[in-house]
């Protein structure tokens, strides 16, 4: 599948590289990426086709993660195994992936590798999988120098995924066994001030799970969705409702039973040991937008504009968000702004080119404005070029609130020494492209 996986640092110097096929050289795959993608001035994209040799590529933080192939590859599918790529290494380097971290462990990245890709095609990417046998060169606390034949056997089965359930050991143990769960979701937004009309509107949820259960468990869990609840409803087992969620797509962990979930919409999992992402999901239905902004930019003459811009807050008065960050573009040729904001602070910022108004706690059924007159280079303003003004963009985090509605309804934890189970839900709702287009747009 994948002719070599290489990682280079922004300057695009090569750090390692893996060739999977004698095709080419390294010199000569990385040379191309630095040439054709690096240095190129039109929009990158993260694939690149140059003659028979197509270029993907990822960024982490301070890296470039880049395959290549001659053959017909599922892009996706090889963006998705650098991704995975990235998880794991974070998981071995303690959540801290640069240039330092691997080439002080070269060795165990060139391991890891080759025990995800064979010859180029994906094998395991688990990381409770792969930290089984690849331990970073220290031997676990009470074994010997050689493992013993029913550790060999628990080690190739949990590889291979041939027992019943290889993402988890059979032998974990705690003293207080708990369940957290994070629904984090992320509202992107354009919204139109001059008709008030929303052009287009989604969110993407992630719902995160830290499991820290003895045994092997299985759990339930359930939302709030409306093919659940109607099938509730007709079968008499619950009250009429009407606050569900229509979710529009999702994809699970593997370690979901997807028949169950096609039965009677129950997330029924066995889950791996520690933190991991159980489901993804996108709705664009009844969205519940948690902040809407109401901007008047004026053009005084050539030389002067007049902007004026109040924030409300759509969410109970029990919530507060936290980090809100409203950015105000203005021209390029902006000389002095005079601002005034009723809460938070605010200030121009000429390498971004926008007024930044950071108020660091917004209450629920809140309202601030801001007013700022600003006086432009005339010498620029000659242009015939009219300025076409950016949309308002914001930033912020309301923990405890969800902007789907999404909620979680019951979880349910089986396991033959039926132990008591703590359990703990939160959920935060972010900013993804949060965008209000001002009136002359």
């Amino acid at each position: 599948m994948l002719s070599g996986v290489f990682i280079l640092n922004t300057r695009g110097e090569q750090i390692i590289s893996r060739i999977f096929r004698d095709e080419y050289t390294c010199r000569g795959v990385v040379d191309a990426f630095r040439l054709h993608v690096l240095n190129a001035k039109e929009v990158r994209s993260p694939i690149k086709t140059i003659g028979q040799t197509t270029l993907l590529h990822f960024r982490c933080e301070e890296l470039y993660l880049l395959a290549s192939s001659n053959q017909n590859v599922d892009c996706c599918l090889v963006l998705e195994i650098l991704k995975k790529i990235t998880e794991v290494l974070k998981s071995y380097f303690n959540n801290k992936l640069n240039e330092e971290a691997i080439r002080k462990n070269f060795v165990l990245v060139y391991e890891l590798i080759d025990e995800m890709l064979d010859y180029g095609i994906p094998q395991n990417t688990s990381i409770e999988a792969l930290k089984a046998y690849i331990t970073q060169g220290k031997a676990r606390k009470g074994s010997s120098d050689k493992l013993k034949e029913e550790q060999i056997k628990k080690i190739t089965v949990n590889a291979t995924g041939a027992g019943p359930c290889p993402w988890r050991a059979d032998d974990i143990h705690y003293r207080r066994n708990q369940l957290f769960i994070d629904v984090v979701e992320s509202v992107n937004l354009l919204f139109a001030t001059s008709t008030g009309n929303i052009l287009n509107s989604n969110v993407t949820g992630v719902i995160w799970m830290k499991s820290q259960l003895s045994g092997m468990p299985e759990c339930k869990l359930g939302l709030n969705d409306k093919v659940l609840m109607a099938n509730e409803e007709k079968s008499g087992s619950r009250k009429k409702r009407t606050n569900g969620v229509e979710i529009d797509d999702c994809t699970f962990h593997q370690c979901v039973k997807l028949g169950k979930f096609d039965a009677d919409r129950t997330i029924s999992f066995t889950p791996p040991d520690g933190t991991f992402e159980l489901m993804k999901y996108r709705t664009s239905d009844n969205i519940q937008l948690p902040l809407k902004v109401f901007p008047t930019i004026k053009e005084v003459g050539r030389t002067r504009i007049e902007a004026s811009v109040t924030v409300k807050s759509c969410y109970s008065p029990k919530l507060t968000a936290n980090g809100l960050e409203i950015s105000i573009p203005m021209p390029k040729n902006t000389a002095q702004c005079s601002i005034r904001a009723s809460k938070g602070k605010a200030y121009y910022a000429p390498d971004k080119e926008c007024i930044l108004w950071r108020i660091k706690k917004f209450p629920g059924g809140a309202e601030a404005s801001i007013s700022a007159e600003v006086k432009l280079l005339e010498s620029v303003t000659l242009d015939k070029t009219a300025w076409v003004r950016p949309p308002i963009s914001l930033s912020f985090q309301v923990p405890m609130f969800t902007a789907s509605g999404l909620h979680v309804r019951f979880l349910k934890v089986f396991e033959k020494s039926h132990y008591q189970t703590v359990k703990w839900v939160r959920y935060v709702t972010q900013a993804g492209h949060y965008q209000f287009k001002t009136n002359n747009q």
